[in-house]
């Protein structure tokens, strides 16, 4: 008798079994793989990846600079900067005291920073001084004044940054205070001397006074013990208003400024923002919030490798009008309706 030769079929659990094995497998695999690549991702971006390491030099304190290294932080952060992650900020403050300044700009270059920030006329000054290879960035007054660049256009050498400086706005100043208080025939300038650009901006003061009738009366601070005398130098004098023109010294003493301005009912026009939003009458001056989102931006262009010698420095462009009406009040003035509308703040 023939035998059929029976041949064993594999079942359907069979089957599954073996597919599910398959996948396994496979899954198995390619999860190995996901993983070594990866771990590629992860090794390589350890070895290209870097965390920049900034330099922010100021000769005030940091509640007198608060406001504006905020601006510089969101500046930072719109272009994807991010403290504590890819970048480190290194922050020095002189603290109205200008001989710290050497000591303090060593500590960052010590640090190895990729970058410094230097506010401020004097802060500018150390810095150039302590190194001709590490890139500034500057938001100071004059920097052709000062010798800090070449030209606005072709700075040179190891610098770059914003002015904060156009030589018409001494005489918008005074010519707002005319507008405003129409009788004034005397002012007062509080002013630094020893600040390396205020005889700049004393020199561009004095020169709008005559074609407003105004005559000028200079009054010094050298000392925080000065302020005092200057406010009774002023009432003296008999001056209708005085202006400030920015200092460290006056910067650090802001609060001070504007609570003698007030225990002595004089008008004040300051040339910061400031000054106002601490209780000041009125400022009028560039926007430093602005330039200092805007040096943000510089910074960035260096730590992607542009040379500060290839970056125009920049002027301002933006300017703010901001009227204080309680302080105003405080004194018996009466702000024009005409000077309220150009403002571009007014405080209540």
């Amino acid at each position: 008798m023939n035998k059929k030769l029976l041949i064993p079929r594999s079942s359907p659990c069979s089957d599954n079994r073996k597919s599910k094995i398959e996948n396994l497998k496979w899954l198995g695999l390619s999860v190995f793989a996901f993983v070594l690549v990866v771990a590629g991702m992860v090794a390589e971006a350890q070895q290209t990846g870097k965390v920049y390491r900034i330099g922010y030099l100021s000769p005030v304190t940091l509640s007198s600079d608060s406001t504006d290294i905020e601006a510089f932080r969101q500046g930072l952060r719109d272009l994807g900067y991010v403290e504590g992650n890819n970048v480190l900020i290194e922050y020095r403050f002189a603290e109205g005291k200008p001989d710290r300044l050497p000591d303090l700009v060593t500590e960052l270059l010590r640090l190895k920073v990729d970058v410094i920030f230097a506010r401020g006329t004097s802060g500018v000054q150390a810095a150039k001084k302590a190194t001709t290879t590490v890139p500034l960035v500057t938001v100071s007054g004059d920097p052709v004044a000062a010798g800090f660049v070449a030209s606005l256009a072709r700075p040179g050498g190891n610098i770059t940054g914003l002015t904060n400086f156009t030589s018409e706005l001494g005489g918008k100043r005074l010519e707002l205070l005319k507008e405003v208080i129409p009788q004034i025939s005397r002012v007062a300038v509080l002013w630094y001397p020893d600040d390396p650009l205020a005889a700049l901006r004393m020199r561009e003061t004095e020169n709008a006074a005559p074609s407003l009738g105004l005559k000028l009366q200079p009054v010094e601070v050298r000392g925080p013990n000065d302020f005092e005398l200057a406010f009774s130098a002023m009432k003296k004098e008999r001056a209708g208003a005085f202006v400030v023109l920015r200092a460290p010294l006056i910067i650090n003493r802001l609060k001070l400024v504007v609570e003698l301005a007030a225990k002595n009912l004089v008008p004040a026009m300051y040339d910061d923002r400031d000054f106002t939003e601490a209780g000041g009458l009125m400022s009028y001056g560039t926007s430093i919030p602005d330039l200092y989102r805007r040096a943000a931006i510089l910074v960035d262009k260096i730590l992607k490798g542009a040379k500060p010698a290839d970056l125009p420095v920049e002027q301002p462009t933006k300017f703010e009008l901001v009227i204080n009406l309680k302080a105003a009040k405080q004194i018996g003035l009466t702000i024009p309706q005409s000077v309220l509308y150009r403002a571009d703040k007014v405080i209540k």
